[in-house]
């Protein structure tokens, strides 16, 4: 793990050329590296930026922060340069050689949650909102950056801990029989607190969703329309669309917004038998595409008859979480709906009228999260939130059949405790270092 004790300089902005670039001193000595390095007489003032230049390198404005009121909860100064990442780096050169540190990917959050400013959720909303594509992931980022999540959290663990003390001074008076809570009144609360937590939990199908985004497949014979499909959702022309079959010959991928959700469109090389090397290889990848894919769309050619390929692929993806999309509606229909025999609905589109597009991505997202539109920002987004939800849920549900079968106290607060140590796990109250330096070394540099 790093070492709090040094200062530490980085490029705070997204590398590229830009109007503006920040480097952020972080530190006990970050006043005086900054001293040797700006053309300035006094040392900065708190909270006032002072325009100064950095010896032989360019014209800057400097801000200093005092302890705890700064990002990182220690002293810092911000330096605002031109945003030349040849200035910006020969800054921080310069700021290493007056004695600060190059920091480590997440080193600056990282202090934050150290020193109190942040807790661990919210040290991990900072990398969500950073890594956000879409809306609802910036808001849903926000939402627990603000720390909405981390209340949720410790009201319930006030909760446990309220329940907790009371048994264990039940057991500070063993000889009096004496109890601070009544068995049927401590199994309606344990019962309450696990609503509490699945409450949460049942949050979670939608908030991976929305956190991790989903990786949908398009899959059929060749010219049924799929990279026009496909170039329709993702709003760009990824994929060459030609009159030629088997144009498409690797999986072509694209992210893009569907209702909310960040989704990676798959383009695959149709699904056919053919003796050319490359375009069986393609259709080999089409069948992997299919196997890890979180929703497939099956297209189907309406303006053509029906050929034995389509009906392979039908068996091909006969179990698998997909959408049967008839395709060219607009150009006639040379066979009906009902010729398919299959269980699902199927829907007619086209590619290039737009027609059932809209209700397409509708199906996309009800499909993927149950709902034709995420409305409400889900209150949990994380894996690893919810597999310490999971294992809290367990621990109440352990403590209620102790409650409920009249077991010792003991018993009853070791599975409370199990179910506190989860909940504090999440926040970062507990946490081991080989945990935090997981979390924070997928940040960039800088932040």
């Amino acid at each position: 793990m790093f070492s709090t004790q040094d200062t530490i300089v980085a490029i705070a902005t997204p590398p590229g050329r830009g109007g503006l670039g920040v480097i952020r001193i972080s530190g006990p000595e970050c006043q005086k590296v900054s001293g040797l390095i700006l053309e300035q007489a006094h040392e900065l003032q708190p909270r006032h930026a002072t325009l100064t230049r950095v010896r032989g390198i360019d014209s800057v404005i400097a801000t200093f922060f005092v302890a705890p009121q700064s990002y990182t909860g220690e002293d810092v100064v911000e330096i605002s340069a031109h945003g030349s990442p040849v200035v910006l780096q020969a800054i921080v050169q310069a700021a290493q050689v007056a004695g600060a540190r190059l920091a480590e990917p997440g080193e600056f959050t990282l202090r934050a949650f150290l020193h109190g400013r942040i807790d661990l959720v919210q040290a991990e909303a900072v990398g969500d909102i950073i890594d956000a594509v879409t809306p609802l992931q910036a808001r849903t980022a926000f939402d627990q950056l603000e720390g909405t999540l981390t209340r949720r959290i410790r009201e319930i663990d006030a909760a446990l801990f309220d329940l907790v003390a009371r048994l264990e001074s039940s057991l500070d008076f063993p000889d009096e029989d004496y109890h601070f809570i009544e068995p049927s009144e401590l199994s309606e609360k344990i019962r309450g607190l696990k609503v509490s937590i699945d409450e949460l939990r049942n949050d979670a199908t939608d908030g991976r969703m929305v956190r991790e985004g989903a990786q949908v497949t398009i899959v059929g014979q060749p010219n049924t329309g799929k990279s026009s499909l496909f170039n329709a959702l993702a709003g760009t022309d990824r994929a060459i669309v030609t009159d030629h079959p088997g144009t498409t010959r690797d999986l072509v991928t694209e992210v893009t917004e569907i209702e909310g959700l960040a989704v990676t469109l798959v383009d695959t090389a149709g699904v056919r038998n053919s003796t050319d090397v490359i375009e069986r290889e393609g259709v080999s990848r089409a069948h992997g595409a299919v196997t890890v894919a979180d929703l497939l769309l099956v297209t189907l050619d309406q303006s053509s008859p029906l050929t034995r390929e389509d009906y392979e692929v039908l068996a091909m993806t006969q179990g698998r979480p997909r959408k049967i999309l008839l395709t060219k509606c607009d150009c006639g229909a040379a066979w009906l709906k009902s010729t398919i025999v299959i269980n699902e609905e199927a829907l007619s589109v086209s590619a290039l009228t737009g027609a059932g597009l809209g209700e397409l991505r509708k199906e996309i997202a009800q499909a993927l999260t149950n709902h034709t539109k995420l409305r409400d920002i889900p209150a949990i987004s994380n894996l690893r939130h919810i597999a310490l939800l999971e294992k809290a849920s367990s621990g109440l549900m352990q403590a209620e059949r102790a409650a409920t079968n009249s077991a010792a106290e003991e018993f009853v607060i070791s599975d409370l405790q199990q179910a506190q140590a989860a909940l504090e796990e999440i926040t970062g109250a507990r946490s081991s270092e080989d945990l935090l330096q997981h979390i924070f070394e997928r940040f960039c540099i800088g932040k």
